[in-house]
């Protein structure tokens, strides 16, 4: 289990660093081209933001419903378990 954290914590760090440095790059690339209107590189720079904040909405509710049904299938499981052990360790019952 350490080591799936942990490599969880290298990926995650490397996708923010290309996160950073493509928002760097597209900041450089608009910064530099003259040939662009302002409002222009204002309105590509709104969308990639947008963009990006909905991404991560998508990618939020799509682990939340993974985990919720995760969750719920351990339920089920611990239930059916217990019926299980129950049938089971009854005397009345015979196999």
């Amino acid at each position: 289990m350490h080591n799936d954290n942990s490599d969880n914590t290298v990926i995650m760090m490397l996708n923010g660093v290309g996160v950073v440095l493509a928002y760097g790059l597209l900041a450089i690339s608009l910064w530099l081209s003259t040939d662009v209107p302002l409002a222009t590189k204002g309105y590509w720079g709104m969308g990639v933001i947008l963009l990006t904040i909905s991404l991560i909405n998508v990618v939020k509710y799509r682990f939340d419903h993974r985990s919720s049904s995760d969750r719920i299938n351990r339920i089920e499981e611990a239930r059916n378990d217990k019926l299980l052990e129950d049938a089971l360790s009854d005397p009345k019952t015979s196999i």
